[in-house]
């Protein structure tokens, strides 16, 4: 019984949990991007992006259809579900 409980349970804790994994994932992000909405030395804000847009500027990163060797690297182990978690926070954070 306490099986097929879980099974109910851990899809909803996932979806709900999607901006405190982006926030999780973000660490390597604001290494070089801040987190305050800023541009720095050159390197864009990534806050307070369409959802759509960051993912699909991720995706490109990640297929090496945007070129940039860094970019190209992190993104390369990133899942949908990671890239969809990484809009959803940064998406929550305002631009200064």
């Amino acid at each position: 019984m306490l099986g097929l409980s879980l099974v109910f349970i851990v899809p909803q804790a996932q979806a709900a949990g999607d901006r405190a994994l982006g926030e999780y994932l973000s660490a390597t992000c604001v290494s070089c991007h801040r987190p305050d909405g800023q541009s720095a030395e050159g390197i864009p804000s990534i806050t307070g992006w369409p959802s759509d847009q960051f993912v699909a500027v991720l995706k490109a990163y990640r297929d090496k259809t945007r070129e940039h060797q860094i970019m190209n690297s992190l993104t390369s182990g990133l899942s949908d579900a990671d890239m969809d978690a990484l809009a959803d926070y940064f998406g929550s954070l305002s631009r200064k």
